[in-house]
């Protein structure tokens, strides 16, 4: 697809949606930013270290869940940069805080085909799984971040 057929669909959508969309692409920019950065000064940004957000959740809640995970999702497909699990979580845990929703970013680890380490990051909020929820099934948690709200 070429650049002007993407932009033409672009400005097509609703004005909500591509409100939506230009914030997911600036929170997974900002988020690849802090990526870049040690962990250790991250990780306090995070929420409470090894807790957990409840899974109970509001109804009116769902849309905006839905909308958010697939805004990070479309959004990271498009970014010049590297939008991988952990950098869509912490877009996702951001875009919620702004909604002043609750989530837990979620860190895990297992081994590939090939014996190597490798990591994975999701976030849920109440029951719903916001990104990562492909493949954490595989992986064994290690970390959690529970971002609660008031």
């Amino acid at each position: 697809m070429n650049i002007i057929k993407k932009i033409r669909t672009f400005l097509s959508l609703d004005m909500k949606t591509i409100f939506l969309f230009i914030e997911a692409y600036i929170y997974l920019g900002w988020a690849r930013i802090l990526k870049g950065m040690p962990f250790s000064k991250i990780a306090p940004t995070l929420g409470v270290p090894m807790d957990e957000t409840s899974l109970s959740y509001n109804e009116s809640n769902k849309f905006v869940l839905r909308d958010i995970s697939e805004a990070i999702h479309i959004m990271s497909r498009h970014t010049f940069w590297e939008s991988k699990c952990l950098v869509r979580a912490i877009a996702g845990m951001k875009m919620l805080e702004r909604r002043q929703m609750e989530s837990t970013l979620y860190l895990g680890t297992a081994k590939d085909e090939n014996g190597n380490m490798i990591a994975h990051a999701w976030l849920r909020s109440g029951p719903f799984y916001i990104t990562g929820a492909e493949e954490m099934k595989r992986f064994t948690v290690v970390s959690k971040f529970a971002r609660k709200i008031g």
